[in-house]
Protein backbone atom coordinates (compact mmCIF):
# COMPACT_ATOMS: atom_id res chain seq x y z
CA UNK A 1 0.00 0.00 0.00
CA UNK A 2 1.41 3.40 -1.01
CA UNK A 3 1.94 6.03 1.68
CA UNK A 4 3.38 9.51 1.90
CA UNK A 5 7.13 9.60 2.63
CA UNK A 6 8.05 10.50 6.17
CA UNK A 7 11.14 11.91 7.85
CA UNK A 8 12.79 8.52 8.24
CA UNK A 9 12.24 7.73 4.54
CA UNK A 10 14.09 10.91 3.55
CA UNK A 11 16.85 10.15 6.04
CA UNK A 12 17.21 6.66 4.61
CA UNK A 13 17.44 8.00 1.06
CA UNK A 14 20.18 10.43 2.11
CA UNK A 15 22.12 7.55 3.65
CA UNK A 16 21.88 5.71 0.34
CA UNK A 17 23.22 8.78 -1.47
CA UNK A 18 26.15 8.88 0.96
CA UNK A 19 26.96 5.23 0.25
CA UNK A 20 26.89 5.87 -3.49
CA UNK A 21 29.28 8.82 -3.05
CA UNK A 22 27.76 12.29 -2.79
CA UNK A 23 30.42 14.79 -3.86
CA UNK A 24 28.48 17.65 -2.30
CA UNK A 25 28.49 15.88 1.06
CA UNK A 26 32.27 15.49 0.79
CA UNK A 27 32.53 19.18 -0.09
CA UNK A 28 30.62 20.08 3.08
CA UNK A 29 33.01 17.93 5.10
CA UNK A 30 36.14 19.52 3.61
CA UNK A 31 35.15 23.21 3.32
CA UNK A 32 34.14 25.28 6.34
CA UNK A 33 31.82 27.73 4.59
CA UNK A 34 31.54 29.82 7.75
CA UNK A 35 35.01 31.20 6.96
CA UNK A 36 33.36 33.30 4.23
CA UNK A 37 30.67 34.83 6.45
CA UNK A 38 32.57 37.97 7.63
CA UNK A 39 33.54 38.89 4.06
CA UNK A 40 30.07 38.15 2.69
CA UNK A 41 28.41 40.27 5.36
CA UNK A 42 30.70 43.18 4.50
CA UNK A 43 30.17 42.72 0.77
CA UNK A 44 26.39 42.31 0.87
CA UNK A 45 25.04 44.31 3.85
CA UNK A 46 21.43 43.80 4.87
CA UNK A 47 18.85 46.50 5.57
CA UNK A 48 17.56 46.98 9.11
CA UNK A 49 14.09 45.83 7.93
CA UNK A 50 12.45 48.71 9.76
CA UNK A 51 9.93 48.89 6.93
CA UNK A 52 9.13 45.19 7.19
CA UNK A 53 9.29 42.79 4.27
CA UNK A 54 10.49 39.21 3.86
CA UNK A 55 13.57 38.28 5.92
CA UNK A 56 16.66 38.03 3.70
CA UNK A 57 18.27 34.65 3.11
CA UNK A 58 21.42 33.82 5.06
CA UNK A 59 24.69 35.02 3.47
CA UNK A 60 26.42 31.66 3.64
CA UNK A 61 23.34 29.87 2.27
CA UNK A 62 23.33 32.17 -0.77
CA UNK A 63 27.06 31.72 -1.28
CA UNK A 64 26.59 27.94 -1.22
CA UNK A 65 23.91 28.42 -3.91
CA UNK A 66 26.46 30.23 -6.11
CA UNK A 67 28.92 27.36 -5.63
CA UNK A 68 26.19 24.94 -6.72
CA UNK A 69 25.54 27.02 -9.83
CA UNK A 70 29.23 27.09 -10.65
CA UNK A 71 29.59 23.33 -10.14
CA UNK A 72 26.86 22.44 -12.61
CA UNK A 73 26.57 25.55 -14.86
CA UNK A 74 23.00 26.27 -13.79
CA UNK A 75 20.81 29.27 -14.58
CA UNK A 76 19.03 30.99 -11.70
CA UNK A 77 15.67 29.43 -12.62
CA UNK A 78 17.18 25.96 -13.01
CA UNK A 79 18.99 26.33 -9.70
CA UNK A 80 15.76 27.14 -7.86
CA UNK A 81 14.05 24.12 -9.42
CA UNK A 82 16.86 21.65 -8.73
CA UNK A 83 17.25 22.72 -5.10
CA UNK A 84 13.59 21.86 -4.62
CA UNK A 85 13.96 18.64 -6.62
CA UNK A 86 17.22 17.13 -5.32
CA UNK A 87 17.83 15.88 -1.80
CA UNK A 88 21.60 16.12 -2.30
CA UNK A 89 21.29 19.84 -3.12
CA UNK A 90 19.11 20.48 -0.07
CA UNK A 91 21.54 18.63 2.19
CA UNK A 92 24.45 20.63 0.81
CA UNK A 93 22.56 23.86 1.54
CA UNK A 94 21.57 22.62 5.02
CA UNK A 95 17.88 23.06 4.16
CA UNK A 96 15.04 20.87 5.41
CA UNK A 97 11.99 20.03 3.31
CA UNK A 98 9.98 22.54 5.33
CA UNK A 99 12.35 25.48 4.80
CA UNK A 100 12.02 28.13 2.12
CA UNK A 101 14.20 27.78 -0.99
CA UNK A 102 15.80 30.93 -2.52
CA UNK A 103 13.96 31.88 -5.69
CA UNK A 104 15.61 32.87 -8.98
CA UNK A 105 15.26 36.61 -8.28
CA UNK A 106 16.92 36.28 -4.86
CA UNK A 107 19.84 34.39 -6.41
CA UNK A 108 20.25 37.03 -9.13
CA UNK A 109 20.08 39.90 -6.64
CA UNK A 110 22.69 38.34 -4.36
CA UNK A 111 25.11 37.70 -7.22
CA UNK A 112 24.59 41.23 -8.54
CA UNK A 113 25.35 42.68 -5.09
CA UNK A 114 28.49 40.54 -4.93
CA UNK A 115 29.50 41.76 -8.40
CA UNK A 116 29.28 45.41 -7.32
CA UNK A 117 30.89 44.88 -3.91
CA UNK A 118 34.40 45.81 -2.89
CA UNK A 119 36.15 44.90 0.36
CA UNK A 120 39.01 47.22 1.35
CA UNK A 121 39.11 48.48 -2.23
CA UNK A 122 39.33 45.01 -3.80
CA UNK A 123 36.59 43.17 -5.72
CA UNK A 124 34.71 40.92 -3.29
CA UNK A 125 35.22 37.80 -5.44
CA UNK A 126 39.01 38.24 -5.22
CA UNK A 127 38.83 38.55 -1.43
CA UNK A 128 36.69 35.41 -1.16
CA UNK A 129 39.11 33.51 -3.42
CA UNK A 130 42.07 34.59 -1.28
CA UNK A 131 40.19 33.59 1.87
CA UNK A 132 39.96 30.00 0.69
CA UNK A 133 43.53 30.02 -0.62
CA UNK A 134 44.69 30.97 2.88
CA UNK A 135 42.64 28.08 4.29
CA UNK A 136 44.29 25.68 1.84
CA UNK A 137 47.73 26.89 2.89
CA UNK A 138 46.81 26.48 6.56
CA UNK A 139 45.65 22.93 5.81
CA UNK A 140 49.14 22.13 4.47
CA UNK A 141 48.55 22.61 0.74
CA UNK A 142 51.22 25.26 0.22
CA UNK A 143 52.09 26.67 -3.19
CA UNK A 144 55.13 24.52 -3.97
CA UNK A 145 57.42 23.17 -6.70
CA UNK A 146 57.05 26.15 -9.02
CA UNK A 147 54.08 27.52 -10.97
CA UNK A 148 52.44 27.05 -14.36
CA UNK A 149 50.70 29.91 -16.14
CA UNK A 150 48.20 29.66 -18.99
CA UNK A 151 44.86 30.98 -20.25
CA UNK A 152 41.74 29.59 -21.85
CA UNK A 153 38.87 31.16 -23.75
CA UNK A 154 35.49 31.11 -22.01
CA UNK A 155 32.73 31.29 -24.59
CA UNK A 156 29.90 33.83 -24.45
CA UNK A 157 26.80 34.12 -26.68
CA UNK A 158 27.85 35.51 -30.06
CA UNK A 159 26.74 39.04 -30.92
CA UNK A 160 25.12 39.77 -34.28
CA UNK A 161 26.27 43.34 -34.87
CA UNK A 162 26.68 45.42 -38.00
CA UNK A 163 30.11 46.66 -39.07
CA UNK A 164 29.22 50.17 -37.86
CA UNK A 165 28.14 48.81 -34.46
CA UNK A 166 31.38 46.80 -34.16
CA UNK A 167 33.40 49.92 -34.91
CA UNK A 168 31.55 51.92 -32.23
CA UNK A 169 32.07 49.17 -29.63
CA UNK A 170 35.81 48.90 -30.34
CA UNK A 171 36.13 52.66 -29.94
CA UNK A 172 34.22 52.63 -26.66
CA UNK A 173 31.01 54.21 -27.95
CA UNK A 174 27.41 53.02 -27.68
CA UNK A 175 25.80 52.72 -31.13
CA UNK A 176 23.10 55.36 -31.68
CA UNK A 177 20.41 52.79 -32.44
CA UNK A 178 21.06 51.05 -29.10
CA UNK A 179 20.70 54.34 -27.20
CA UNK A 180 17.18 54.65 -28.57
CA UNK A 181 16.35 51.05 -27.60
CA UNK A 182 17.24 50.45 -23.92
CA UNK A 183 15.86 46.89 -24.01
CA UNK A 184 18.21 46.03 -26.89
CA UNK A 185 21.16 47.71 -25.16
CA UNK A 186 20.63 45.59 -22.04
CA UNK A 187 21.05 42.44 -24.14
CA UNK A 188 24.27 43.53 -25.81
CA UNK A 189 27.65 42.54 -24.34
CA UNK A 190 30.00 45.43 -25.15
CA UNK A 191 32.93 43.93 -23.22
CA UNK A 192 33.29 40.48 -24.82
CA UNK A 193 35.56 40.31 -27.86
CA UNK A 194 36.41 38.09 -30.82
CA UNK A 195 39.75 36.36 -31.09
CA UNK A 196 41.28 33.63 -33.23
CA UNK A 197 42.39 30.36 -31.68
CA UNK A 198 45.06 28.54 -33.69
CA UNK A 199 45.18 24.75 -33.77
CA UNK A 200 48.43 23.27 -35.05
CA UNK A 201 47.86 20.49 -37.54
CA UNK A 202 50.04 17.41 -37.19
CA UNK A 203 51.96 16.25 -40.29
CA UNK A 204 50.60 13.31 -42.27
CA UNK A 205 52.15 9.85 -41.93
CA UNK A 206 54.43 10.53 -44.90
CA UNK A 207 55.64 13.78 -43.30
CA UNK A 208 53.70 16.18 -45.50
CA UNK A 209 52.58 19.39 -43.78
CA UNK A 210 48.93 20.15 -43.15
CA UNK A 211 47.28 23.54 -42.98
CA UNK A 212 46.92 24.91 -39.45
CA UNK A 213 43.38 25.74 -38.35
CA UNK A 214 42.30 29.22 -37.28
CA UNK A 215 39.11 29.03 -35.21
CA UNK A 216 37.28 32.28 -34.33
CA UNK A 217 36.01 32.49 -30.74
CA UNK A 218 33.94 35.07 -28.88
CA UNK A 219 33.88 35.77 -25.15
CA UNK A 220 36.37 36.17 -22.35
CA UNK A 221 39.60 34.66 -21.07
CA UNK A 222 40.38 32.95 -17.79
CA UNK A 223 44.08 33.51 -17.02
CA UNK A 224 45.38 31.29 -14.23
CA UNK A 225 48.54 30.40 -12.37
CA UNK A 226 48.62 26.99 -10.64
CA UNK A 227 51.19 25.52 -8.30
CA UNK A 228 52.96 22.45 -9.65
CA UNK A 229 52.79 20.42 -6.43
CA UNK A 230 49.03 20.43 -5.85
CA UNK A 231 47.49 21.72 -9.08
CA UNK A 232 45.55 24.41 -7.24
CA UNK A 233 44.77 27.77 -8.83
CA UNK A 234 46.75 30.37 -6.88
CA UNK A 235 46.30 33.45 -9.06
CA UNK A 236 43.80 34.38 -11.76
CA UNK A 237 42.51 37.23 -13.90
CA UNK A 238 39.55 37.68 -16.24
CA UNK A 239 39.78 39.69 -19.46
CA UNK A 240 38.04 39.86 -22.81
CA UNK A 241 39.13 37.17 -25.26
CA UNK A 242 41.27 39.50 -27.40
CA UNK A 243 43.78 40.30 -24.65
CA UNK A 244 47.25 38.86 -25.25
CA UNK A 245 48.15 36.07 -22.83
CA UNK A 246 51.73 37.23 -22.33
CA UNK A 247 50.71 40.67 -21.07
CA UNK A 248 49.07 39.06 -18.02
CA UNK A 249 52.16 37.21 -16.73
CA UNK A 250 53.27 39.88 -14.20
CA UNK A 251 49.76 39.82 -12.66
CA UNK A 252 49.75 36.02 -12.38
CA UNK A 253 53.12 35.29 -10.83
CA UNK A 254 52.64 33.96 -7.29
CA UNK A 255 55.34 35.34 -4.99
CA UNK A 256 54.37 32.87 -2.25
CA UNK A 257 55.44 29.78 -4.19
CA UNK A 258 58.31 28.00 -2.47
CA UNK A 259 60.16 27.35 -5.75
CA UNK A 260 61.40 29.77 -8.40
CA UNK A 261 60.49 27.96 -11.65
CA UNK A 262 57.76 29.41 -13.89
CA UNK A 263 56.39 27.38 -16.82
CA UNK A 264 54.37 28.84 -19.71
CA UNK A 265 53.98 28.43 -23.47
CA UNK A 266 55.56 30.60 -26.19
CA UNK A 267 52.80 33.24 -25.93
CA UNK A 268 54.46 34.39 -22.70
CA UNK A 269 58.00 34.56 -24.13
CA UNK A 270 59.13 38.18 -24.39
CA UNK A 271 62.08 40.26 -23.27
CA UNK A 272 59.80 42.17 -20.89
CA UNK A 273 58.53 39.00 -19.20
CA UNK A 274 61.99 37.47 -18.99
CA UNK A 275 63.23 40.64 -17.26
CA UNK A 276 60.25 40.63 -14.88
CA UNK A 277 60.99 37.06 -13.82
CA UNK A 278 64.71 37.71 -13.40
CA UNK A 279 64.11 40.90 -11.41
CA UNK A 280 61.89 38.93 -9.01
CA UNK A 281 64.34 36.09 -8.51
CA UNK A 282 62.37 33.63 -10.64
CA UNK A 283 63.67 31.15 -13.21
CA UNK A 284 62.02 31.09 -16.62
CA UNK A 285 60.86 27.73 -17.95
CA UNK A 286 58.90 29.42 -20.71
CA UNK A 287 58.96 27.68 -24.08
CA UNK A 288 61.35 29.15 -26.64
CA UNK A 289 60.00 30.17 -30.02
CA UNK A 290 61.07 28.67 -33.32
CA UNK A 291 63.48 30.98 -35.21
CA UNK A 292 61.68 32.67 -38.09
CA UNK A 293 62.45 31.00 -41.40
CA UNK A 294 64.75 28.45 -39.77
CA UNK A 295 64.25 24.94 -38.36
CA UNK A 296 63.95 24.56 -34.60
CA UNK A 297 67.36 23.71 -33.10
CA UNK A 298 67.34 20.14 -31.79
CA UNK A 299 68.49 21.15 -28.31
CA UNK A 300 65.72 23.74 -28.02
CA UNK A 301 63.14 21.22 -29.24
CA UNK A 302 64.24 18.73 -26.56
CA UNK A 303 64.12 21.43 -23.87
CA UNK A 304 60.65 22.50 -24.98
CA UNK A 305 59.53 18.87 -24.87
CA UNK A 306 60.61 18.53 -21.23
CA UNK A 307 58.86 21.78 -20.33
CA UNK A 308 55.67 20.58 -22.06
CA UNK A 309 55.45 17.56 -19.75
CA UNK A 310 55.19 19.93 -16.78
CA UNK A 311 53.14 22.66 -18.45
CA UNK A 312 50.50 20.12 -19.52
CA UNK A 313 49.24 19.88 -15.91
CA UNK A 314 47.44 23.21 -16.27
CA UNK A 315 45.27 21.70 -19.02
CA UNK A 316 43.68 19.45 -16.38
CA UNK A 317 42.25 22.58 -14.75
CA UNK A 318 40.64 23.79 -17.97
CA UNK A 319 39.41 20.28 -18.83
CA UNK A 320 37.58 20.11 -15.48
CA UNK A 321 36.09 23.57 -15.85
CA UNK A 322 34.92 23.08 -19.44
CA UNK A 323 33.93 19.43 -18.96
CA UNK A 324 32.01 18.54 -15.76
CA UNK A 325 31.59 22.21 -14.75
CA UNK A 326 30.61 23.32 -18.29
CA UNK A 327 32.02 26.82 -17.81
CA UNK A 328 30.45 29.37 -20.17
CA UNK A 329 29.45 33.01 -19.76
CA UNK A 330 25.73 33.72 -20.00
CA UNK A 331 25.86 37.09 -18.26
CA UNK A 332 26.53 40.47 -19.88
CA UNK A 333 29.63 42.58 -19.22
CA UNK A 334 33.14 42.04 -17.89
CA UNK A 335 32.21 42.68 -14.24
CA UNK A 336 29.68 39.84 -14.21
CA UNK A 337 31.97 37.59 -16.26
CA UNK A 338 34.74 38.19 -13.72
CA UNK A 339 32.50 36.98 -10.88
CA UNK A 340 31.44 33.97 -12.95
CA UNK A 341 35.06 33.07 -13.73
CA UNK A 342 36.20 33.78 -10.17
CA UNK A 343 33.49 31.48 -8.77
CA UNK A 344 34.52 28.77 -11.25
CA UNK A 345 38.15 29.04 -10.10
CA UNK A 346 37.11 28.96 -6.45
CA UNK A 347 34.81 25.98 -7.05
CA UNK A 348 37.59 24.15 -8.89
CA UNK A 349 39.89 24.59 -5.89
CA UNK A 350 37.18 23.29 -3.56
CA UNK A 351 36.71 20.18 -5.70
CA UNK A 352 40.47 19.77 -5.97
CA UNK A 353 40.75 20.01 -2.17
CA UNK A 354 38.43 16.98 -1.88
CA UNK A 355 40.81 14.91 -4.00
CA UNK A 356 43.93 16.19 -2.26
CA UNK A 357 42.47 15.47 1.19
CA UNK A 358 41.52 11.94 0.16
CA UNK A 359 45.02 11.33 -1.19
CA UNK A 360 46.60 12.65 2.00
CA UNK A 361 44.33 10.46 4.15
CA UNK A 362 45.17 7.37 2.06
CA UNK A 363 48.90 8.00 2.40
CA UNK A 364 48.70 8.42 6.19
Amino acid sequence: MDRDPGFFDVDERLKELSVKGDELERLNAIVDFEMFRPDLERAVPRSDRSKGGRPPYDHVLMFRVLILQSSYSLSDERTEYLIKDRLSFMRFLRLSLAQSVPDANSIWNFREALTRAKIDGKPAIEVLFKRFDAALTKAGFLAMAGQIIDATIVAAPKQRNTEAEKKDIKEGRIPEDWKRKPAKLRQKDRDARWTVKYSKAKPTEDGAKRIDLAIPAFGYKNHVGIDRAHGLIRTWAATDASRHDGAQLPNLVDKNNTASDVWADTAYRSAKNEKHLADNGLRSQIHRKKPQGKPMPEAVARANGKKSKVRAYVEHVFARQKGPMDLVIRTIGLARATVKIGLANLTYNMKRAIWLSARTAAAA
